[in-house]
Protein backbone atom coordinates (compact mmCIF):
# COMPACT_ATOMS: atom_id res chain seq x y z
CA UNK A 1 0.00 0.00 0.00
CA UNK A 2 1.33 3.21 -0.50
CA UNK A 3 2.53 5.50 2.05
CA UNK A 4 0.87 8.93 1.68
CA UNK A 5 2.61 12.16 3.50
CA UNK A 6 2.77 15.70 3.41
CA UNK A 7 6.37 15.39 2.27
CA UNK A 8 5.52 12.99 -0.53
CA UNK A 9 1.89 13.79 -2.10
CA UNK A 10 2.35 16.54 -4.56
CA UNK A 11 5.25 14.78 -6.38
CA UNK A 12 3.12 11.51 -6.16
CA UNK A 13 0.16 13.72 -7.27
CA UNK A 14 2.06 15.30 -10.44
CA UNK A 15 3.31 11.97 -11.51
CA UNK A 16 -0.28 10.39 -11.25
CA UNK A 17 -1.72 12.62 -13.48
CA UNK A 18 0.81 12.88 -15.84
CA UNK A 19 0.70 8.97 -16.35
CA UNK A 20 -2.89 8.68 -16.31
CA UNK A 21 -3.47 7.13 -12.99
CA UNK A 22 -5.71 9.86 -11.91
CA UNK A 23 -9.47 8.70 -13.04
CA UNK A 24 -12.56 9.50 -12.90
CA UNK A 25 -15.47 7.47 -11.87
CA UNK A 26 -19.16 8.25 -12.43
CA UNK A 27 -21.92 7.44 -9.99
CA UNK A 28 -25.68 8.14 -11.97
CA UNK A 29 -28.00 10.19 -10.47
CA UNK A 30 -31.54 8.85 -11.54
CA UNK A 31 -34.96 10.97 -12.03
CA UNK A 32 -36.74 9.48 -8.95
CA UNK A 33 -40.26 9.23 -10.71
CA UNK A 34 -39.12 7.78 -13.89
CA UNK A 35 -35.86 6.12 -13.11
CA UNK A 36 -34.14 7.49 -16.03
CA UNK A 37 -30.80 8.72 -15.34
CA UNK A 38 -30.56 12.43 -15.23
CA UNK A 39 -27.02 13.28 -14.13
CA UNK A 40 -24.12 11.66 -12.46
CA UNK A 41 -21.03 12.87 -10.14
CA UNK A 42 -17.41 12.72 -11.31
CA UNK A 43 -15.58 11.39 -8.50
CA UNK A 44 -11.59 11.46 -8.55
CA UNK A 45 -9.91 7.42 -7.97
CA UNK A 46 -5.95 6.70 -7.98
CA UNK A 47 -4.98 3.75 -9.76
CA UNK A 48 -1.78 2.23 -8.36
CA UNK A 49 1.15 0.50 -10.01
CA UNK A 50 -0.91 -2.16 -9.53
CA UNK A 51 -3.82 -1.33 -11.35
CA UNK A 52 -5.74 -1.76 -7.88
CA UNK A 53 -7.96 1.41 -7.05
CA UNK A 54 -6.29 3.28 -3.92
CA UNK A 55 -9.19 4.25 -1.45
CA UNK A 56 -10.17 8.18 -1.57
CA UNK A 57 -9.35 8.71 1.86
CA UNK A 58 -6.32 7.42 1.78
CA UNK A 59 -4.84 10.28 -0.28
CA UNK A 60 -7.67 13.01 -0.45
CA UNK A 61 -7.23 14.32 3.50
CA UNK A 62 -3.88 15.02 2.81
CA UNK A 63 -4.45 16.54 -0.32
CA UNK A 64 -6.87 18.85 1.48
CA UNK A 65 -4.62 19.47 4.22
CA UNK A 66 -1.55 20.56 1.76
CA UNK A 67 -4.08 22.83 -0.40
CA UNK A 68 -3.31 20.25 -3.09
CA UNK A 69 -6.91 19.05 -3.44
CA UNK A 70 -7.41 22.12 -5.98
CA UNK A 71 -4.81 20.33 -8.52
CA UNK A 72 -6.83 17.40 -8.05
CA UNK A 73 -10.53 19.02 -8.59
CA UNK A 74 -9.21 20.87 -11.59
CA UNK A 75 -7.86 17.47 -13.37
CA UNK A 76 -11.23 16.13 -12.71
CA UNK A 77 -12.73 19.00 -14.44
CA UNK A 78 -10.56 18.64 -17.25
CA UNK A 79 -11.29 14.36 -17.41
CA UNK A 80 -14.88 15.08 -17.51
CA UNK A 81 -15.05 18.00 -20.23
CA UNK A 82 -12.89 15.70 -22.30
CA UNK A 83 -15.16 12.77 -21.89
CA UNK A 84 -18.41 15.45 -22.42
CA UNK A 85 -16.81 16.52 -25.92
CA UNK A 86 -16.41 12.99 -27.43
CA UNK A 87 -20.07 12.41 -26.85
CA UNK A 88 -21.39 15.53 -28.36
CA UNK A 89 -19.13 14.68 -31.38
CA UNK A 90 -20.54 11.43 -31.74
CA UNK A 91 -23.70 13.37 -31.87
CA UNK A 92 -24.64 12.36 -28.37
CA UNK A 93 -26.42 14.42 -25.60
CA UNK A 94 -24.76 14.33 -22.43
CA UNK A 95 -26.01 14.38 -18.62
CA UNK A 96 -24.89 17.12 -16.38
CA UNK A 97 -22.57 16.16 -15.02
CA UNK A 98 -21.18 17.57 -11.38
CA UNK A 99 -17.74 18.04 -10.31
CA UNK A 100 -16.70 18.47 -6.31
CA UNK A 101 -15.06 21.84 -5.49
CA UNK A 102 -13.09 21.97 -1.74
CA UNK A 103 -13.70 24.69 0.13
CA UNK A 104 -9.75 25.65 -0.81
CA UNK A 105 -11.47 27.21 -3.78
CA UNK A 106 -12.86 29.50 -2.48
CA UNK A 107 -9.95 31.47 -1.53
CA UNK A 108 -9.00 31.52 -5.54
CA UNK A 109 -9.54 34.71 -6.98
CA UNK A 110 -9.80 33.89 -10.54
CA UNK A 111 -11.91 30.50 -9.97
CA UNK A 112 -14.50 31.41 -12.01
CA UNK A 113 -12.47 32.93 -15.01
CA UNK A 114 -10.67 29.31 -15.04
CA UNK A 115 -13.64 26.91 -14.51
CA UNK A 116 -15.14 28.99 -17.64
CA UNK A 117 -11.51 28.57 -19.48
CA UNK A 118 -11.36 25.19 -19.00
CA UNK A 119 -15.06 24.33 -20.33
CA UNK A 120 -15.04 26.87 -23.13
CA UNK A 121 -11.86 25.12 -24.09
CA UNK A 122 -13.56 22.06 -24.81
CA UNK A 123 -16.87 23.40 -25.99
CA UNK A 124 -18.98 22.55 -23.26
CA UNK A 125 -22.41 24.48 -22.26
CA UNK A 126 -21.99 25.71 -19.22
CA UNK A 127 -25.73 24.69 -18.17
CA UNK A 128 -23.79 20.51 -18.12
CA UNK A 129 -21.32 21.24 -15.70
CA UNK A 130 -22.83 21.70 -11.83
CA UNK A 131 -20.12 22.97 -9.26
CA UNK A 132 -20.62 20.67 -5.87
CA UNK A 133 -19.43 22.53 -2.91
CA UNK A 134 -19.44 21.13 0.35
CA UNK A 135 -21.85 22.52 3.34
CA UNK A 136 -18.31 23.12 5.35
CA UNK A 137 -17.43 25.87 2.80
CA UNK A 138 -20.18 27.66 3.31
CA UNK A 139 -18.37 27.96 6.99
CA UNK A 140 -16.51 30.90 5.70
CA UNK A 141 -18.32 34.84 5.83
CA UNK A 142 -21.57 34.49 4.18
CA UNK A 143 -21.03 37.95 2.41
CA UNK A 144 -18.19 36.76 0.03
CA UNK A 145 -19.73 32.70 -0.28
CA UNK A 146 -22.44 34.45 -1.41
CA UNK A 147 -20.19 36.73 -3.92
CA UNK A 148 -18.59 33.41 -5.06
CA UNK A 149 -21.31 31.06 -5.72
CA UNK A 150 -23.20 34.44 -7.85
CA UNK A 151 -19.76 34.62 -9.78
CA UNK A 152 -20.32 30.95 -10.39
CA UNK A 153 -24.22 31.18 -11.87
CA UNK A 154 -23.66 34.24 -13.59
CA UNK A 155 -21.32 32.49 -15.97
CA UNK A 156 -24.30 29.97 -16.72
CA UNK A 157 -23.15 27.28 -14.23
CA UNK A 158 -25.51 25.35 -11.27
CA UNK A 159 -24.35 25.34 -8.16
CA UNK A 160 -25.11 22.06 -5.61
CA UNK A 161 -24.52 22.38 -1.77
CA UNK A 162 -22.99 18.96 -1.52
CA UNK A 163 -23.49 16.59 2.32
CA UNK A 164 -25.84 19.40 3.29
CA UNK A 165 -26.95 17.73 7.05
CA UNK A 166 -23.51 16.15 7.46
CA UNK A 167 -22.63 18.37 10.42
CA UNK A 168 -22.11 22.05 9.81
CA UNK A 169 -25.99 22.70 8.34
CA UNK A 170 -27.18 26.43 8.84
CA UNK A 171 -30.14 27.10 7.72
CA UNK A 172 -29.52 30.66 7.70
CA UNK A 173 -26.99 29.86 4.99
CA UNK A 174 -29.32 28.07 2.87
CA UNK A 175 -31.83 30.78 2.95
CA UNK A 176 -29.26 32.94 1.54
CA UNK A 177 -26.72 31.26 -0.48
CA UNK A 178 -28.21 31.32 -3.91
CA UNK A 179 -27.31 27.98 -4.78
CA UNK A 180 -30.00 25.48 -7.18
CA UNK A 181 -29.51 22.58 -5.63
CA UNK A 182 -29.50 20.71 -2.40
CA UNK A 183 -27.51 17.52 -1.78
CA UNK A 184 -29.02 15.45 1.27
CA UNK A 185 -26.33 14.08 3.35
CA UNK A 186 -26.28 9.84 3.08
CA UNK A 187 -25.79 10.79 7.25
CA UNK A 188 -29.06 11.59 7.22
CA UNK A 189 -30.61 7.80 6.07
CA UNK A 190 -30.72 4.91 8.35
CA UNK A 191 -32.06 1.47 7.91
CA UNK A 192 -35.05 1.63 6.37
CA UNK A 193 -36.57 4.89 7.34
CA UNK A 194 -38.11 3.75 9.76
CA UNK A 195 -37.34 5.94 12.53
CA UNK A 196 -40.19 8.47 12.70
CA UNK A 197 -37.65 11.41 14.41
CA UNK A 198 -36.06 10.78 11.06
CA UNK A 199 -38.57 11.18 8.83
CA UNK A 200 -39.76 14.20 10.01
CA UNK A 201 -35.97 15.79 9.62
CA UNK A 202 -35.97 15.04 5.83
CA UNK A 203 -39.45 15.31 5.27
CA UNK A 204 -38.74 18.89 6.66
CA UNK A 205 -35.73 19.16 4.79
CA UNK A 206 -37.39 18.61 1.42
CA UNK A 207 -40.28 20.67 1.77
CA UNK A 208 -37.84 24.07 2.61
CA UNK A 209 -35.65 23.61 -0.16
CA UNK A 210 -39.19 23.21 -2.41
CA UNK A 211 -40.26 26.34 -0.77
CA UNK A 212 -36.98 28.02 -1.62
CA UNK A 213 -36.98 26.79 -5.20
CA UNK A 214 -34.38 24.10 -4.72
CA UNK A 215 -33.63 20.83 -6.36
CA UNK A 216 -33.04 18.07 -4.19
CA UNK A 217 -30.52 14.77 -4.72
CA UNK A 218 -30.55 12.15 -2.17
CA UNK A 219 -27.48 10.40 -1.90
CA UNK A 220 -26.72 7.33 -0.47
CA UNK A 221 -29.65 5.27 -1.00
CA UNK A 222 -29.36 1.73 -0.73
CA UNK A 223 -32.59 0.37 -0.42
CA UNK A 224 -36.12 0.26 -1.72
CA UNK A 225 -37.63 1.19 1.21
CA UNK A 226 -35.36 4.28 1.32
CA UNK A 227 -36.69 5.12 -2.32
CA UNK A 228 -40.03 4.91 -1.44
CA UNK A 229 -39.79 6.97 1.15
CA UNK A 230 -37.90 9.64 -0.27
CA UNK A 231 -40.46 9.43 -3.54
CA UNK A 232 -43.07 10.46 -1.11
CA UNK A 233 -41.01 13.80 -0.14
CA UNK A 234 -40.86 14.81 -3.49
CA UNK A 235 -37.11 14.01 -3.63
CA UNK A 236 -36.53 14.47 -7.27
CA UNK A 237 -32.94 12.76 -7.60
CA UNK A 238 -31.60 9.48 -6.30
CA UNK A 239 -27.77 8.59 -6.10
CA UNK A 240 -26.69 5.76 -4.22
CA UNK A 241 -26.10 1.76 -4.47
CA UNK A 242 -29.28 0.71 -4.87
CA UNK A 243 -28.74 2.41 -8.53
CA UNK A 244 -25.18 1.99 -9.05
CA UNK A 245 -21.86 2.29 -7.19
CA UNK A 246 -19.57 4.75 -8.89
CA UNK A 247 -18.34 2.86 -12.33
CA UNK A 248 -15.36 3.72 -14.64
CA UNK A 249 -15.90 6.13 -17.71
CA UNK A 250 -16.09 2.91 -20.07
CA UNK A 251 -19.43 1.17 -18.07
CA UNK A 252 -20.59 4.80 -18.17
CA UNK A 253 -20.10 5.20 -21.59
CA UNK A 254 -21.78 2.47 -22.51
CA UNK A 255 -25.14 3.20 -19.72
CA UNK A 256 -25.79 6.74 -20.53
CA UNK A 257 -25.61 5.51 -24.58
CA UNK A 258 -28.38 3.06 -24.06
CA UNK A 259 -31.65 4.77 -25.29
CA UNK A 260 -34.12 5.40 -22.90
CA UNK A 261 -31.38 4.64 -19.82
CA UNK A 262 -33.65 3.30 -16.98
CA UNK A 263 -32.75 1.44 -13.83
CA UNK A 264 -35.25 -1.14 -12.53
CA UNK A 265 -36.87 0.22 -9.81
CA UNK A 266 -39.91 -2.58 -9.81
CA UNK A 267 -43.32 -1.70 -9.04
CA UNK A 268 -42.07 1.80 -7.08
CA UNK A 269 -42.65 4.17 -9.93
CA UNK A 270 -46.51 2.51 -10.23
CA UNK A 271 -47.16 2.55 -6.75
CA UNK A 272 -45.60 5.64 -5.30
CA UNK A 273 -47.05 8.91 -5.21
CA UNK A 274 -44.15 11.49 -6.63
CA UNK A 275 -44.61 14.14 -4.14
CA UNK A 276 -46.65 14.31 -0.88
CA UNK A 277 -49.80 14.93 -0.56
CA UNK A 278 -49.45 18.33 1.12
CA UNK A 279 -47.34 19.20 -1.42
CA UNK A 280 -49.07 18.23 -4.38
CA UNK A 281 -52.10 20.15 -2.28
CA UNK A 282 -49.92 23.16 -2.13
CA UNK A 283 -48.45 22.87 -6.31
CA UNK A 284 -52.56 22.72 -7.38
CA UNK A 285 -53.82 25.43 -5.18
CA UNK A 286 -51.11 27.90 -6.27
CA UNK A 287 -52.46 26.99 -10.04
CA UNK A 288 -55.61 28.85 -9.48
CA UNK A 289 -54.28 31.06 -6.36
CA UNK A 290 -51.02 32.03 -7.03
CA UNK A 291 -51.33 34.90 -4.37
CA UNK A 292 -52.05 33.47 -0.23
CA UNK A 293 -51.82 35.43 2.69
CA UNK A 294 -52.49 34.61 6.39
CA UNK A 295 -53.86 37.07 8.09
CA UNK A 296 -53.97 37.20 11.93
CA UNK A 297 -56.93 39.70 12.15
CA UNK A 298 -57.20 39.93 15.96
CA UNK A 299 -53.30 40.44 15.95
CA UNK A 300 -53.10 42.50 13.19
CA UNK A 301 -50.34 40.54 11.20
CA UNK A 302 -49.93 38.72 8.24
CA UNK A 303 -47.86 36.41 6.21
CA UNK A 304 -47.45 36.13 2.53
CA UNK A 305 -46.93 33.42 -0.14
CA UNK A 306 -46.71 34.87 -3.79
CA UNK A 307 -45.92 32.87 -6.30
CA UNK A 308 -44.29 34.51 -9.91
CA UNK A 309 -47.88 34.39 -11.98
CA UNK A 310 -49.44 36.75 -10.11
CA UNK A 311 -49.54 40.41 -11.29
CA UNK A 312 -47.24 42.12 -9.00
CA UNK A 313 -44.14 41.44 -6.37
CA UNK A 314 -43.84 44.38 -5.34
CA UNK A 315 -45.45 43.98 -1.42
CA UNK A 316 -43.46 42.69 1.24
CA UNK A 317 -44.03 39.07 2.52
CA UNK A 318 -44.87 39.65 6.15
CA UNK A 319 -45.44 42.52 8.73
CA UNK A 320 -48.67 44.51 9.55
CA UNK A 321 -51.99 43.67 8.02
CA UNK A 322 -53.54 46.90 8.11
CA UNK A 323 -50.61 48.65 6.29
CA UNK A 324 -50.78 45.62 3.84
CA UNK A 325 -54.54 46.58 2.77
CA UNK A 326 -53.07 50.07 2.36
CA UNK A 327 -50.43 49.56 -0.06
CA UNK A 328 -52.84 47.07 -1.67
CA UNK A 329 -55.26 49.72 -2.21
CA UNK A 330 -52.69 51.67 -3.97
CA UNK A 331 -51.71 49.03 -6.28
CA UNK A 332 -56.18 49.41 -7.50
CA UNK A 333 -57.69 51.16 -9.89
CA UNK A 334 -58.50 54.33 -8.66
CA UNK A 335 -62.13 53.82 -8.76
CA UNK A 336 -61.94 50.64 -6.93
CA UNK A 337 -59.20 51.67 -4.01
CA UNK A 338 -62.43 52.60 -1.48
CA UNK A 339 -64.16 49.29 -2.48
CA UNK A 340 -61.23 47.22 -1.21
CA UNK A 341 -60.10 49.09 1.67
CA UNK A 342 -63.95 48.94 3.10
CA UNK A 343 -64.43 45.26 1.82
CA UNK A 344 -60.92 44.18 4.27
CA UNK A 345 -60.85 46.89 7.21
CA UNK A 346 -59.88 44.88 9.63
CA UNK A 347 -62.21 45.51 12.30
CA UNK A 348 -65.75 45.64 10.10
CA UNK A 349 -63.84 41.80 9.47
CA UNK A 350 -64.10 40.48 12.91
CA UNK A 351 -67.10 42.27 13.48
CA UNK A 352 -68.67 40.31 10.39
CA UNK A 353 -67.22 36.95 11.62
CA UNK A 354 -68.56 37.41 15.06
CA UNK A 355 -71.73 37.83 13.26
CA UNK A 356 -71.39 34.60 11.24
CA UNK A 357 -69.78 35.49 8.02
CA UNK A 358 -67.13 32.85 6.88
CA UNK A 359 -65.82 34.45 3.32
CA UNK A 360 -66.10 37.58 2.18
CA UNK A 361 -64.71 38.33 -1.52
CA UNK A 362 -64.10 41.42 -3.79
CA UNK A 363 -63.34 41.97 -7.45
CA UNK A 364 -61.15 44.94 -8.57
CA UNK A 365 -59.15 45.92 -10.71
CA UNK A 366 -54.90 45.92 -9.72
CA UNK A 367 -52.03 47.00 -12.10
CA UNK A 368 -49.65 44.17 -12.01
CA UNK A 369 -45.58 44.99 -12.77
CA UNK A 370 -46.11 45.76 -16.33
CA UNK A 371 -48.35 48.33 -16.09
CA UNK A 372 -51.66 46.86 -17.22
CA UNK A 373 -54.67 46.84 -14.71
CA UNK A 374 -56.38 43.45 -14.73
CA UNK A 375 -59.39 41.98 -12.81
CA UNK A 376 -58.02 39.97 -9.70
CA UNK A 377 -60.67 38.48 -7.40
CA UNK A 378 -59.85 38.33 -3.18
CA UNK A 379 -61.45 36.02 -0.79
CA UNK A 380 -60.76 35.98 2.29
CA UNK A 381 -62.17 32.77 4.47
CA UNK A 382 -62.12 32.96 8.35
CA UNK A 383 -60.81 30.52 10.39
CA UNK A 384 -60.96 29.65 14.10
CA UNK A 385 -57.33 29.05 15.59
CA UNK A 386 -58.15 25.93 17.79
CA UNK A 387 -55.25 26.90 20.16
CA UNK A 388 -56.29 30.68 21.27
CA UNK A 389 -59.19 33.04 20.26
CA UNK A 390 -57.30 34.64 17.23
CA UNK A 391 -59.79 35.21 14.34
CA UNK A 392 -57.52 34.23 10.86
CA UNK A 393 -57.99 34.81 7.63
CA UNK A 394 -56.90 32.90 4.57
CA UNK A 395 -56.60 35.49 1.94
CA UNK A 396 -57.16 33.88 -1.71
CA UNK A 397 -56.54 35.87 -4.87
CA UNK A 398 -56.67 35.12 -8.61
CA UNK A 399 -56.56 36.90 -11.96
CA UNK A 400 -59.50 36.84 -13.60
CA UNK A 401 -58.07 37.93 -17.03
Amino acid sequence: MIQFTEGNIEAMLDEAIQNGMIVAYYQPKYNALTGNISGAEALARWISDEGTLIPPDSFVPILEKSCLITKLDWHILKIVCALMKKQIDNGLQPVTISVNFSRAHTYEPDFTERLCNIVDGHNIPHDLIEVEITESALAKGKTYIIEFINKIRNAGFTVAIDDFGSGLSSLNFVKDVPASVLKIDKSLLSGNCENEKERIVLESIFCFAHRLRLSTVAEGVETKEQLEFLRTCGCELIQGYYFSRPIPESEYELLVNIPGNKTDTGDIIETQPAASATQLLLDAVFMCYPLIIMCNLTRNSFYMMAYENFTTQSCKSTGVFTELIEHGATTMHPEDQELFKTTFDRLAQIEAYNKGDRKRSVVTRQIGDDGIYRRVETTNYYVKNPSSTDILAITLSKPLE
